[in-house]
């Protein structure tokens, strides 16, 4: 097997990092997200006196926040060639930018969706909206509905980049990772 990339992706409160986690417990290289650490130096630039759940409420520039975005899962999409394990998997990848300017309504250029075209992940596992795991906080802004719509504007864009996300089944965390093992024939 070469360098694969996985990406595990997700709307928010799925599971997904608490999988990325996971895996990274068992001794694979992973890429952590990092949205949220944007989004709250955002919030604490900003005016937040409500809760809203779309972060770019709080950024002056939202193309620029979303570029911002893509260049870090693009600087970690290229880290990873570099990485001395046969297998690194994402907290997220590149066309999740363009999955959440879809469900904000935001516009992107050729610029978004080269990168999108130019950096191909192996394997794609979507880890769908669960009610019973749900929960917001400070960084999680989203209500679950909004979760679920998100989900489907994730399932949107991969497929249109040409993937075939896999769903991983609703689980406790060991059985999701021993799914997406199994299913990269990983022993």
């Amino acid at each position: 097997m070469g360098k694969n990339k996985v990406v595990i992706t997700g709307a928010p409160g799925t599971g997904k990092t608490s999988i990325v986690n996971g895996l990274e417990q068992r001794g694979f290289h992973c890429f952590h997200e990092i949205i949220r650490d944007m989004t709250s130096k955002a919030k604490q630039e900003g005016q937040s006196e409500h809760h809203i759940s779309n972060p770019l409420v709080f950024v002056d520039d939202a193309l620029q926040f979303n570029k911002d975005l893509l260049e870090g899962r693009t600087s970690h999409y290229r880290q990873s060639k570099h990485i001395n394990a046969p297998i690194s998997f994402f907290d997220r990848g590149i066309p999740d930018v363009l999955a959440y300017m879809d469900f904000f309504d935001q516009a992107y250029d050729d610029y978004f969706i080269s990168h999108a075209e130019n950096h191909r992940y192996d394997s794609v596992f979507i880890v769908p909206p669960w009610k019973e795991i749900y929960v917001s906080d400070n960084e999680r802004l989203e209500t679950f509905e909004e979760a679920e719509n998100i989900h489907h504007s994730l399932l949107k864009i991969y497929t249109q980049f040409g993937y075939n996300p896999i769903e991983v089944p609703k689980d406790d965390v060991l059985n999701r990772i021993d799914f997406i093992l199994e299913t990269l024939k990983i022993t």
